[in-house]
């Protein structure tokens, strides 16, 4: 039987504090990157989710003895053919952060009109165990982009990401209310799924 640790592949601490709410009460210690220094950090070099995330999840689980998750997520614009995609946290360029991505997001969108602005946010989670991948899990949610952000909850482009279903923006929902329906969200329902599944085997 695998070891009942479980590794969180990322030091963004958003997601972090997402993955650790999303799999709470699971059976098993969850750990995160900023305990392992020594590991290194893996550079992301895919062009898509799902190659970034297997990347990921194969260079952590060849050190780390228990399981590692490993997830890449980001935005996808229908305007913007796809952008910002697996760019999407350094969208800006050097010293990328959320708000600088968001302006140049709302830059680029500018002279788009309200009903050509549909957009996804798009999650790839890789689940792995010693330098071999047991299983991914994929969500996706859709939404608008808003003219103007518009919230202080979540973190990336959760304030200008309007979802229809509840007339808010992500940034304007509660912590709960957006793992219920968010792409990770979403992915992550099945990822405890499959290892309440399979600490019962």
């Amino acid at each position: 039987m695998i070891e009942r640790r479980l590794l969180l592949a990322t030091t963004n601490p958003g997601k972090v504090r997402e993955l650790r709410k999303l799999l709470r009460g699971l059976p098993l210690r969850i750990e995160s990157l900023e305990r392992y220094p020594e590991f290194g950090k893996y550079r992301e070099t895919g062009k898509t989710f799902e190659e970034n995330s297997r990347g990921k999840c194969l260079f952590y689980s060849r050190q780390y003895p228990g399981l590692v998750l490993a997830e890449d997520s980001g935005l996808e614009v229908k305007a913007l053919g796809g952008q910002p995609g697996v760019y999407s946290a350094r969208f800006s360029g050097p010293g990328a952060n959320d708000q600088k991505n968001i302006q140049k997001l709302l830059k680029l969108l500018a002279a788009v009109p309200e009903n050509q602005r549909q957009a996804s946010f798009v999650c790839v989670a890789s689940l792995g165990h010693q330098g071999r991948i047991m299983k991914i899990f994929r969500g996706r949610v859709r939404g608008l982009i808003l003219f103007e952000p518009d919230g202080k909850n979540g973190f990336g482009y959760d304030p200008v990401f309007y979802y229809s279903p509840l007339r808010k923006t992500f940034a304007r929902l509660r912590p709960e209310e957006k793992n219920r329906v968010s792409h990770r969200g979403r992915a992550l329902a099945k990822v405890r799924r499959f290892l309440e599944s399979y600490w019962q085997e």
